[in-house]
Formats: structure tokens, sequence, C-alpha cells
């Protein structure tokens, strides 16, 4: 990491559930919780609880010079939607195939 950049990653609680249309695309209590500088907070859900039926890989992809190469998936009328870290840096490893959507509802975690 550069000086100043901050990137952590924390086994979230959250119930995370992604609806497009309405469609339910994602839904799970067990994801991957990012902070980066400069950027706002994440979810990357394992890809067990995804409808990957439902999306089409893209052509796209983009560069993060922290967490590497970018890899993107659609619907029919949300291209590059969703995307994922196929072979991330070593310092964010953990992301590894678990995916990420730009919209996502998000409830707090449940308290014992």
């Amino acid at each position: 990491m550069t000086e100043g950049h901050t990137i952590t990653i924390e086994q979230g609680e959250q119930h995370v559930r992604v609806v497009h249309g309405d469609q339910v695309l994602a839904e799970t209590d067990r994801p991957l919780v990012l902070r980066e500088t400069g950027c706002p907070v994440r979810y990357y859900i394992p890809p067990e609880d995804v409808r990957l039926d439902l999306l089409t890989p893209s052509d796209s992809h983009s560069y993060c010079p922290f967490k590497g190469t970018a890899s993107y998936w659609s619907l029919p009328d949300a291209p590059d939607l969703v995307w994922s870290y196929p072979q991330p840096k070593d310092d964010v490893v953990r992301i590894k195939d678990h995916l990420c959507f730009y919209e996502a509802e998000v409830s707090p975690a449940e308290t014992a």
C-alpha cells in the first residue's frame, strides 16, 4: 500500500441483499467488508450466495493498483453491474472470487 492509502478486510455478519428490478441477485450473512481510503464500504459476497445463473461474463476489465485486475458480469439491462478479482494482489487475497455489486441493501449485524 502507498502511504496514506489503506485497505482493510474483515468478516462481516451483516445481512447483505442485492436486488435488481424484482430479482434477488445475491443474499448472504457472511460478506467480506472491504474499507478502502477514499472509497465507499464495499461488500464482497461469496460466489455460493450469488445467482451466477442470472449473470453474463463481460469483456470488461479494470485495474486497481491496490487490488489487481477486476473481471465484470452483466445483466441484460445492467452492463458491468458486478465485479470480482480472480487473482487479487497478496494484500487482499481474501476477496479472491468473491463478487461485489455497485448497489447492495445492507441490514445491520444482529447482536446477541
